[in-house]
């Protein structure tokens, strides 16, 4: 196969919101058509009518645009193919690989239960499979058959699975799939098939809960007289309480990382290592992982979710994105936090406020904390922070800045720290004597970078007005 053939996809179903545990199965098929120079196709499975719904559809788009996982087509949705999958059951029809069953649902729970009380595994019988010689029961009146699929009972069907390897299930453990529901609509397996076969798919990469359903799968392939694609099954991501990541177990929603702060990049560096390596590589741009990737390097044991981690991902590359492109990210948080967009545009500090502050911050929230304090009208102090620095003993010297601090000149950080050397000097203390309750006033913290730099980027008529509320 060249690369130019590569087709992959991700398919997911509507039916709540889109977590990390469902993104990364969007993730290692995009990475692997663009490092194999292939298409990426995006295929939404909404034929559960009761459970879809548009805003679960909105938030799938929303992530994957956010987290940059371009798509080439699509987005396709089932329940616009329907006459191409009844048109396909015709043609199983036709070849004798579908018969209609007339089993009832409580024919078919009785029998379960006989099989469970035998402590047997629970299947479909075969009443109504046709067999040479065989007499099928008198079809019940007014009763609406489903459509089985006919399973090969004898030998195996296997595959080379891409991560897991060899997987082979014996044809005897499998009943006769159900491919078609009372009202004619298709079924999950069957639509699957069909779509992959029509869009040309030829790498499946998945989460292991569809590993049961590939026989079957196969099956409906081998029937159509079509090749199945190669095939992929992802390991579970687990949470922080090590169980299967879930809506029902606090996962949270792709677009809540988003509003939280994290970086695409950071998001998909993190994801990617959550079943994926290339050596003992933590941190990397998306440009080295397109590089690197392969389904040679996916791992075989569980990716385990840690919001630390990803806190710690997330900081390093704050600290590696270009300061410019930093302030265009972290704008719209600012603004969020309640500063006036007038103020951003009014001159050029938003860069360099980030460079000072990044090597500080997890999140582009962290970030937009820092910034807003050099916008905004008033700040609040920390209790515990005044009540250690803002003393009697520090008011000599606080005074003596303020009055120093209204002729520095010029206004730039050389002359700022040069004026404070002076005070430190005059006044008889050591920096953080100054420094501290400096801040304390100024930034409503004990702790920020150099006390120069930071006084420089707010201002004289700010620090001004801060020291007088004091």
């Amino acid at each position: 196969m060249t690369q130019e053939h590569v087709r992959t996809r991700f398919a997911p179903s509507p039916t709540g919101f889109i977590h990390l545990g469902n993104i990364r199965s969007a993730l290692y098929p995009w990475a692997f058509a663009r490092a194999m120079k292939g298409e990426f196709i995006l295929r939404i499975e909404d034929t559960d009518l009761e459970r879809s719904t548009q805003e679960a559809v909105d938030v799938i788009l929303e992530g994957m645009q956010w987290l940059e996982l371009d798509i080439d087509e699509g987005p396709y949705y089932q329940m616009q193919r329907m006459d191409r999958y009844k048109a396909v059951l015709e043609q199983l029809k036709a070849g004798g690989h579908v018969y209609p069953c007339y089993m009832s649902q409580q024919e078919l729970d009785a029998l379960r239960e006989r099989q469970m009380a035998a402590k047997e595994k629970p299947r479909y019988d075969g009443t109504w499979r046709p067999e040479p010689g065989k007499v099928l029961p008198p079809i019940p009146e007014g009763v609406r058959p489903v459509l089985r699929f006919r399973t090969p009972q004898t030998g195996t069907v296997g595959w080379d699975d891409r991560c897991k390897g060899r997987i082979e299930f014996h044809n005897g453990e499998l009943d006769d799939l159900v491919i078609a529901r009372p009202d004619g609509t298709p079924t999950y397996n069957f639509c699957v098939c069909v779509d992959d076969m029509d869009m040309r798919i030829t790498h499946v990469i998945r989460g292991d809960d569809h590993v049961n359903n590939t026989p079957r799968q196969i099956h409906i392939y081998q029937a159509l007289g079509v090749t199945p694609p190669v095939f992929a099954h992802l390991p579970t991501v687990l949470n922080e309480q090590g169980e299967k990541m879930s809506k029902r177990r606090g996962a949270k929603p792709v677009t809540w990382y988003r509003d939280a702060g994290f970086l695409p990049d950071a998001m998909v560096n993190y994801l990617a290592r959550l079943g994926w390596s290339h050596g003992d590589d933590e941190i990397f741009t998306r440009t080295q992982f397109l590089q690197w990737f392969s389904l040679d390097h996916l791992g075989k044991s569980a990716g385990q979710y840690d919001e630390a981690k990803l806190r710690w991902v997330n900081a390093q590359h704050l600290k590696l994105t270009d300061d410019a492109e930093l302030a265009r990210l972290v704008r719209p948080f600012v603004v969020r936090s309640g500063v006036d967009e007038a103020l951003l545009d009014a001159d050029d500090r938003l860069p360099r406020i980030c460079a000072l502050f990044k090597d500080r911050c997890e999140t582009l929230v962290d970030l937009a904390g820092w910034a807003r304090r050099f916008y905004a009208d008033a700040i609040e102090r920390d209790a515990g922070d005044a009540a250690q620095h803002l003393t009697a003993a520090a008011e000599p010297a606080l005074a003596a800045f303020a009055r120093a601090i209204e002729t520095v000149e010029p206004w730039s950080r050389e002359a700022i720290n040069a004026t404070i050397k002076g005070i430190l000097q005059a006044e008889g203390i050591k920096m953080p004597q100054l420094a501290m309750p400096v801040r304390v006033l100024v930034m409503g913290v004990a702790h920020t970078p150099s006390v120069d730099a930071v006084l420089e980027l707010l201002g004289r008529e700010k620090i001004i007005e801060r020291l007088q509320t004091r």
